[in-house]
């Protein structure tokens, strides 16, 4: 019986790992050599002059740049470069846990179905929207961060050759990495899922599902978001929404609350390295999820009632 289900796991692991990586792979290589040309500075250079409503310097476009085209580690990377006040890291550090590793994320989160526009709406929408309204509200944060425990010294390549071997070596470790956490994911879900404690899970989990709007058998797709992030999240959301039958509208509200809030733990934790304050980090992302999804699941079932109303008007009149 255990066997059977991780040989089960293993295989959903490696269809898994296999749909993503598809995606991940050539996206990182790309992403990875378009560093070392002129394309990226030449990005830096146009969104500059939209940097002052934000509550940022020009070159803050570096790190936001680099963030939502990369990841995290590489934003924190151009961080490290800029002499940035605390107030300025934190508003880079809120709009980058919204929106960040557009590309592949974006990229993963479409193959579960979810429209391109609720994606980009939601994550390019709350990063712009946090800094508008942090910059407005908070007057504090003017002394200059003090950035430790990390280091800014990263040794380029040299050559074309090398070049394209950092980028290859970039994207096979991010396929390793996602089969690292994939795989023994898929497993573990298996044998939960063949013991039934599964079904416990959902079960308590089942009153926060209900109340963001969604049905029992999506808690296993917030916490793995949650957990491990929305790349992530998106595999066993693929797994669930072929097993499962999680719903069009469970799987866009799913990920309208990962969107906002997801890899919660590593993702709070990688800014505490620049001196800011990662409580708020985490609450301001954690509400914004909660109330985003809440309002747009409200809106959907008041939407569905009006068209069932209609459709029954109409039968009953014709």
């Amino acid at each position: 019986m255990l066997v059977d289900s991780v040989k089960q796991g293993l295989l959903n692991g490696l269809r898994t790992t296999w749909t993503l990586g598809k995606i991940i792979f050539p996206i990182t290589l790309i992403v990875s050599l378009l560093q070392y040309t002129p394309i990226l500075p030449w990005l830096f250079e146009k969104v500059a002059p939209f940097m002052s409503i934000l509550g940022l310097p020009g070159e803050a476009a570096i790190p936001l740049v680099l963030g939502n085209l990369l990841n995290l580690y590489a934003a924190i990377g151009g961080i490290l470069t800029l002499e940035l006040t605390v107030k300025e890291v934190f508003i880079i550090a809120i709009m980058l846990s919204f929106s960040h590793n557009l590309l592949i994320e974006t990229s993963v989160a479409l193959k579960s179905g979810v429209k391109l526009w609720v994606i980009l709406a939601v994550r390019i929408g709350l990063a712009i929207l946090a800094a508008i309204v942090m910059n407005l509200l908070w007057q504090g944060g003017g002394e200059i961060a003090k950035y430790g425990l990390v280091s800014a010294s990263e040794t380029s390549p040299v050559g074309i050759g090398a070049i394209f071997l950092t980028g290859l070596q970039k994207a096979i470790l991010g396929i390793l990495q996602l089969a690292m956490i994939v795989i023994p994911l898929m497993i573990a879900i298996q044998i939960l899922k063949d013991l039934k404690w599964l079904d416990m899970f959902t079960k308590w989990m089942g009153p926060v599902t209900r109340v963001l709007g969604m049905k029992e058998n999506t808690a296993l797709v917030l916490t793995a978001g949650l957990v491990f992030g929305l790349a992530y999240g998106a595999g066993v959301l693929l797994q669930a929404v072929k097993e499962d039958g999680v719903s069009k509208k469970d799987t866009t509200l799913a990920f309208i609350f990962l969107v906002a809030c997801h890899a919660v733990v590593e993702d709070t934790l990688i800014f505490v390295p620049l001196g800011i304050p990662v409580l708020p980090l985490f609450l301001i992302r954690l509400c914004t999820a909660i109330i985003l999804t809440l309002i747009v699941g409200r809106i959907w079932n008041r939407v569905e009632t009006i068209v069932k109303r209609k459709e029954m008007h109409y039968e009953t009149k014709y």
